[in-house]
């Protein structure tokens, strides 16, 4: 999933988001607001991930 469809469909994400990983608050999500550099960032801040495994998560998503 590409920066514009994130950002394009944001609010209809949020749940899915939500419901995979669970350690995001609804704080993590206001401040990310659809921006692809932040999502990732703040999953491997909060999984301990890289980059490439939260990338290939979020296109599996």
């Amino acid at each position: 999933m590409n920066s514009d469809e994130i950002k394009g469909k944001w609010k209809q994400l949020t749940g899915d988001i939500k419901s995979r990983w669970g350690k995001l608050t609804d704080d993590d999500l206001k401040q990310i607001d659809g921006e692809k550099d932040k999502l990732v960032g703040k999953l491997q801040e909060r999984y301990g991930k890289s980059r490439e495994e939260v990338e290939k998560e979020l296109e599996d998503l």
